[in-house]
């Protein structure tokens, strides 16, 4: 990757995170803190990786994206609208009762959706159902899944894991963003999933550990899995991340979990925000 290509990813990133703030100040609702923790992968997934047309978005061909931690939808709907698949000017109707973009995807009304998600467990399941069905009609298409680290305690996730394992859905690549925070506080005090990297392996997963705010280092994880591509078996990137990353207040904060910022600290947000792009810009 180049510096020039890193940063433009950087700043990408810079507005998903003001996208992610602005729709969830909209709306007054919403999950600004595991939004924030994955805005890099989205950026590197909807700007770098995947194979996907906006003007396009039903194109058969396209790879997949399944967002099974579905309540983190605002940082979705940030990579969307700025990759082109709708206006960015409709974030802020975020939750609103007569906007297309709900609290979690729909995908009979965001363009750019695949897959409807929000009940926790059940996005691996779908990916890898969509993994099996490429795979089936002899189509090049790979398929990717974002988890949550708190969802890793749902027994729907491992069923998958063994599923992909089983069919060798080496077109697969499961992401879990592992940020140590959830709803209820700390996902070692809450159900402690550790250690992640070695239960993926156990289920027949390759398993890539990364910085999940590092795009070079996200570059490398997904070259893994391309050249994986052949050997059989599912890549797992585990993303060691922050939960609220680039808003200094919320992060590896539990409380921002599933909380909207008020006017004045969406305005701190939007400041920190600035001085970061800023900073890239110079």
């Amino acid at each position: 990757m180049t510096p020039e290509e890193r940063r433009s990813l950087q700043l990408t990133a810079v507005s998903v995170r003001e996208g992610i703030l602005t729709g969830t100040h909209g709306a007054k609702a919403g999950h600004p803190g595991g939004s924030l923790s994955a805005a890099d992968i989205f950026t590197y997934l909807y700007f770098r990786e995947m194979r996907i047309d906006p003007k396009n978005p039903q194109w058969e061909n396209r790879d997949r994206f399944v967002l099974s931690k579905g309540h983190t939808a605002p940082g979705l709907y940030a990579a969307l609208a700025h990759r082109g698949y709708f206006p960015v000017e409709d974030l802020p109707t975020l939750r609103h009762i007569d906007s297309y973009l709900q609290g979690h995807p729909n995908m009979n009304t965001v363009p750019g959706v695949d897959m409807s998600t929000g009940s926790l467990g059940q996005g691996l399941s779908a990916a890898a159902g969509m993994a099996k069905g490429a795979k089936f009609l002899h189509r090049d298409v790979n398929v990717y899944a974002l988890l949550g680290d708190g969802e890793l305690a749902e027994g729907q996730i491992w069923e998958a894991a063994m599923f992909a394992a089983h069919y060798c859905l080496d077109n697969l690549c499961i992401i879990a963003d592992i940020n140590g925070l959830q709803i209820d506080g700390r996902t070692c005090d809450v159900m402690n999933s550790e250690p992640v990297d070695a239960k993926f392996a156990a289920f027949g997963c390759d398993v890539v550990t990364v910085d999940g705010h590092d795009f070079d280092q996200l570059e490398s994880a997904f070259a893994a899995f391309h050249k994986n591509k052949g050997s059989s078996k599912p890549t797992c990137i585990l993303m060691k991340t922050t939960k609220g990353k680039g808003v200094s207040y919320m992060e590896d904060n539990a409380g921002w979990h599933g909380k909207a910022p008020n006017d004045e600290e969406y305005a701190q947000g939007m400041a920190e925000l600035a001085a970061a792009r800023k900073a890239l810009e110079v």
